[in-house]
Formats: C-alpha cells, structure tokens, sequence
C-alpha cells in the first residue's frame, strides 16, 4: 500500500513550483564582486566561514549590493544576492547611457571619481566599479579609485559617488527654476526629453 506524502512534502513542493514572488524582477542580474575565506577563532579552534560581496542591477538604472556570510559558497552568495536586491536604488543616468556631472564618492580610507562620458568610450574602471556600471546599466563612463583596494571600500565609494547624481530636471525642481535655467536652451530640450525616460527620476 502507497504511503500518503506528508504535509510538509506537499508544502515543499508547493514552494518549489510557486516560482518567483510578486514584484521580483527576472531581469535583473549579478556579479560577484569578490569572495573571500574568513576565520573566527573560537574556544575550541578557529572556525572557518566564506564572505562574498555581490552586485545586482537591471541595467536599466537600478543597482544595489549586498555583503553575506556563510560555511559554504553557494550560500555565502545567496545571501549576499538576496542584501543586494533588497537595498536597490535608482539612479539617474544620461541618455541611459552616462553619468548626467562628474561625482566623488568616499566610504573609509576609499575614494573614487566617476566622470561622464561621451558616447562610445565605454566602461573605463577597475573590477569591483566595473562590476557595479555593469550592472546598473551605465556604457560610458570613466572611473579613478584612490585610496584603498579593498573591494568593499571601492564598491561603498562608488554607490556614494552614484548617490550624489541628480538629473537636470530635479535639481530645477529642487531649487524652483526651469530645466534652461540650469542648462540654458540649446541643452535643455534634449534634457528635458531625456527626463521622460525612466533612469532619468
């Protein structure tokens, strides 16, 4: 006689075909940034865990990261990705492809400076930074670090970098003037086009 699959089987497998949860995107993407084996030392030796830092984004002008630890890999990156998609933000990009002003951003001993670019230049920066224009979406742009290496550093520098950008037509709001105030006529349409888009908020 077939036994009767447990309640707590079927419920499994109800989680397992549920698919993603309302308001996950599947478009967006991550980079592991870096991975690293840890130690803690405890009273009977030292115990060994992984840490990974991870990037995600939907190159469409959201972007976030996120830091996790566990014993094995895989799941030091799960919870890593899962930090990341919950801390996302949206930044404002030019013609969804550049920075709209030059930024520097500073986290610790880290520094950076992002400077817009014009078209076709490309992705000028290191590996953690470029993890992080990658997937936000940005294809021109040119990024310097100073200071420290440290991938964490670099990766908090440059979202305070990206945090200090504000479109044209934001920065007229906030200071109760129009976009050709800001930029002058023969800019501004092009700008105020741009502000319709959906990375330009």
């Amino acid at each position: 006689m077939a036994r009767e699959p447990r309640e707590g089987g079927q419920r499994r497998d109800r989680d397992r075909n549920r698919g993603p949860e309302r308001g996950e995107a599947d478009d967006i993407i991550d980079k592991l940034v870096t991975i690293n084996r840890v130690a803690k030392v405890v009273k009977g030796g030292r115990r060994f865990a992984f840490a990974a830092l991870v990037v995600v984004g939907d190159q469409k002008g959201r972007v976030g990261y996120g830091a996790g630890k566990a014993r094995e890999v895989p799941e030091a990156i799960r919870k890593a990705t899962e930090r990341a998609k919950r801390g996302m933000i949206r930044i404002p990009m030019k013609e969804g492809r550049t920075l709209h002003h030059d930024v520097v951003g500073n986290f610790g001993a880290g520094s950076v400076v992002l400077r817009s670019a014009s078209a076709g230049t490309g992705i000028i920066a290191g590996g953690p930074m470029r993890a992080v224009f990658e997937t936000l979406g940005i294809g021109d742009v040119v990024a310097k670090s100073l200071g420290s290496r440290n991938p964490h550093n670099m990766v908090k520098a440059t979202f305070a970098a990206l945090q200090k950008c504000a479109s044209p037509r934001s920065v007229a709001t906030r200071r109760g003037k129009k976009v050709t105030d800001i930029l002058g006529r023969r800019d501004a349409a092009p700008a105020e086009a741009a502000g319709q888009g959906a990375t330009d908020v």
